[in-house]
Order: structure tokens, then sequence, then C-alpha cells
């Protein structure tokens, strides 16, 4: 068995896996243990680029902020971007080597589980524990042959399993025996423990069905975490449009839902703002009346904008900045608001090119390398407060229009805004993040003395109630000793 690691995997996608490897972490760090996240294979459209350059999925960098280290490209060596519903960018070790159409990754991944071992076998000799987090569920059959995202990976890694379930969805218990049922004998084997998770209600409910399952398995169940409500924690890539309405009573703000809508992170603080109320709108929905409309990245910007332009929202965008309204282009959104897009290698899809909606003066070519910095600096606006964040972005921008800078960082200035004030392109990812900038956009949107808010510190708020639910209501030194004998290997 490898020392110190241990992987959660999941009965579905979204039962928990992200936000339990987070959660234990910062258990584990609180007690003095060196620990690192992993995962072997993730595909995502939030991301994030870490110290040594690299991009990796968003969630992987929240658990590193958890386990207090920074984050590296080890943390998950196989990033895949979808950017079609049958195809995706493949990102090796943090860097793109191309898009694949999924019938062709399957072929890949042999060769993808050298670099997924590599990674792994660098993390454990440099943090001793490592928690793993499986993709999807194990169960998968379809996926299942050279799997390096689920057992396959703990099989050829030799770590034990738990497996976690949300009982919020329902079929609790159908989910982990069947789960169970469609595993191997050595994977079976592989499982120690289950838990669960986003209980709400009487507890002592649940435990006739808890005594069943460790009967009825052999295996303990580990715990069962609460519905947690109000944690404020990266997505890992789901957008929950259902719960991001609030009352009209702040500084209107609305966002397009693109089919390929990458980093939808960046609004998280304007989602939790006290004095925001925030609206994501499906493209067939007619958009609510708004003070700040913002174009969201997208890893196929060139086809979200025919949807854009489909589903009515050019003329939308031109009757909002006609009265007054203001307008944020981020990353492929800001690319949008030019004059033209042209990716005639076909990076993000069919070559070709596209025209934008024409209100900056700049022009933008999709090239093969993808520009990948954390930068900081300040922000051109009224006062020039710090400001900082990340770039991912292929396309390189030019034209009269970045003349007007939006931000000067120190190896670079970025974006624009508009002659008239009342558009703002950036190729910044997490512009909303940083407390002393946000203020100064939410007050050029039209919000003016905007309460003190800071994301990051929400952000550590919610890890620690996080890890203090772990705490109370999981077997916490069960799951430690099924790290060790790594443990003294942990020990900082």
């Amino acid at each position: 068995m490898n020392a110190g690691a241990l992987m959660i995997q999941g009965t579905t996608s979204d039962a928990g896996k992200s936000t339990l490897v987070a959660g234990l972490c910062r258990v584990l760090v609180r007690r003095g243990l060196a620990v690192a996240p992993f995962k072997p294979q993730n595909m995502a459209l939030n991301s994030a680029v870490t110290d040594d350059g690299g991009e990796i999925g968003r969630a992987q960098a929240l658990q590193a902020q958890a386990a207090r280290i920074a984050a590296t490209t080890d943390m998950n060596p196989i990033l895949l971007k979808p950017n079609s519903d049958t195809g995706a960018q493949v990102i090796v070790q943090g860097r793109a080597i191309g898009n694949r159409q999924a019938g062709d990754y399957q072929g890949y991944k042999r060769r993808a589980m050298r670099f997924v071992m590599a990674s792994f076998s660098r993390l454990s000799q440099t943090y001793g524990c490592v928690l793993v987090e499986g993709a999807g569920s194990p169960a998968e059959i379809n996926l299942r042959k050279d799997d390096i995202a689920n057992m396959g990976f703990a099989e050829a890694a030799d770590c034990p399993v738990i497996l976690v379930a949300d009982i919020d969805r329902g079929g609790v218990f159908a989910h982990l025996v069947g789960t169970l049922e469609l595993l191997s004998e050595s994977e079976r084997a592989r499982i120690r423990g289950f838990v669960i998770n986003r209980f709400r209600g009487d507890l002592s409910l649940l435990e006739s069905g808890l005594a069943w399952l460790a009967q009825r398995t052999g295996k303990p169940v580990l715990g069962v975490l609460p519905y947690l409500h109000d944690l404020q924690l990266d997505a890992e890539d789901a957008i929950r449009v259902e719960q991001a309405h609030k009352p009209d009573n702040g500084l209107r703000v609305v966002v397009p839902v693109l089919p390929r809508i990458s980093n939808h992170t960046d609004f998280d603080p304007l989602l939790c703002h006290p004095q925001v109320t925030f609206h994501w709108v499906r493209l067939g929905q007619t958009p609510p009346p708004a003070d700040l409309i913002i174009l969201p990245g997208s890893k196929s910007v060139r086809a979200d904008l025919s949807l854009l332009r489909a589903n009515g929202w050019e003329n939308h965008l031109r009757h909002h900045l006609r009265y007054g309204g203001k307008l944020i282009g981020i990353c492929g959104g800001m690319q949008m608001l030019g004059r033209t897009i042209a990716d005639p290698l076909g990076i993000e899809s069919s070559p070709g090119e596209s025209p934008g909606f024409g209100w900056l003066d700049l022009d933008t070519r999709i090239k093969t390398d993808k520009q990948l910095r954390r930068v900081r600096g300040h922000c051109q606006l009224p006062g020039q407060p710090l400001i900082g964040g990340y770039e991912i972005h292929a396309g390189i921008s030019t034209g009269p229009a970045l003349a007007q800078a939006f931000a000067r960082f120190t190896s670079h200035v970025d974006g624009a805004i508009s002659a008239d004030n009342q558009i703002i392109g950036t190729y910044l990812h997490g512009l909303f993040d940083t407390a002393t900038a946000l203020p100064a956009l939410l007050a050029w949107a039209g919000l003016q003395d905007a309460e003190p808010f800071d994301q990051d510190d929400l952000r550590e708020a919610s890890l620690e109630r996080l890890a203090d639910a772990i705490e109370q209501h999981l077997d916490v030194p069960r799951i430690l000793s099924l790290l060790t004998p790594g443990a003294d290997a942990c020990a900082r």
C-alpha cells in the first residue's frame, strides 16, 4: 500500500468529492500534517493558474489553499476542457497539447497514465500525505477500460478508497450498494468505508439504514455530513442557477450562461455581495433589467458569440448601452466586444473568422500558445486600486482601444476602457476577488459606498466551517488510520 495516500471517490458527479478533499486537507493541516491534494484527471471549464505557471482545475487550487500550500501542476496532471459535446482541449501537467475527440482520447489514456503517476510520485515524495480525488463515478462501465481517474488509479497507486454519496439527491443506499456491485473484487476490497453527504433532518431516522448498509456491505459508515447551507467554496464546474437570485434591492447584475462558459467562479464575489442582485440568465430566457451586464469567458468564443446573436443578445446589449447601462467583457467576453475574432488554425473550433459586436476597437487572433500567468497591479479606475488575478487565454488582442488600458501590471497593460466609460474589456480572471478593487468596480457600475467585502476571507471562513463539520460528524481518527504508515511521513 502506498504510504500516506487516500482516495475519495463518489457514486455520482457532484457527490461531494471535491468538498470532502478540501475539508480533509484543512483538517490534516490543522493537525500539523503536510498534505497535498491530487486529482489524476479532471474535466472542467473552471481552471486556475499555478505558481509554477501551468493550468489546473479550479477545485485543486482551492484544495491547495485548504492545505495552505501553493498550487502546482502536479496536483491535476490531466485536465480536459470541453469545447464541444464530443471534444475537449487536453492539458497535460499544466500545458495544452491540443484537442481530442472523446473516442481518440480513450486511446490516449495509457500514455496519460504515465504523466499521472509521475506527478503523483513527486507529490508523495514532497508531502508524504496525498488526498486523491476521483472523477465522476468508478462504476461507469463504458469508461473503465484503461481508467486513470478512479479505480484504475487506485489500483496502480495501491491506495485505499472512501466512497462518498449525496443523500440530498435521493437513493443513497442504491447508489452505494449499486456502485460496489459494479466493481471488481479487488476494487471492492479497496473501499474502506462510506461518507454520506448533504444530510438534512433528524439523524436518528437514518440510523437503521446505516446499520443495514454496514451489515449488507461489511464496510463502515465513517460519518454523515450535514447539508452546510451557504458554504462559499469555488465550484468545480456546475452553475447552480436556482441559487443565484436575491431580492431586487441593490446593483442589478446580469450574466448570460454560455454553453461553454469558463471560469464562472469570477462572479462568486458578486453572488455573495449583500448589495448586489445577481442573475444568471439562460440564452433562451428574457434578460431582466440590469445596471451591469457581464459577458463571461468561453472555451469556444466564436460558437458562443453566434449563439448570443441567435438568441437576440446583440440587440439587448445595444439597448442596454443606449440607456446608460454598463458592460464588462472578461477574456472571451472581451474578445466578443471587439471587431473580429480569427481562429485560422481551428484551435477553439472550426477554422475561420467571426465579426464581434464592434463596441471596442480591437481584433483578436487565436494562437497556439496559451497565455498563462498570475498578475498583480493597478486598476485604471478612480483611485487606481490594487488588483490581481490570473490570465488564461489563447487569443491575442490588438487595436487602438487598448491604449486606454483597464489595468497596468508589472509586466504589461491589460484590457480597455471605452471612451464613453460604459464598457470595460479585460483578460483578468478573478477581477472581483481583490477587496481593494471591488468597491471601485462597483462604483463604476453605479453602486456608490459599497460595503467592504473580501471573497478570500469568506472562502477561508467556509474552509474552517467545513473542517469543523468534518471533525464533528466524521470518524476522523479512523480516516487518519487509513493514511498510516504514511502519517509519520506527513508530519511537518
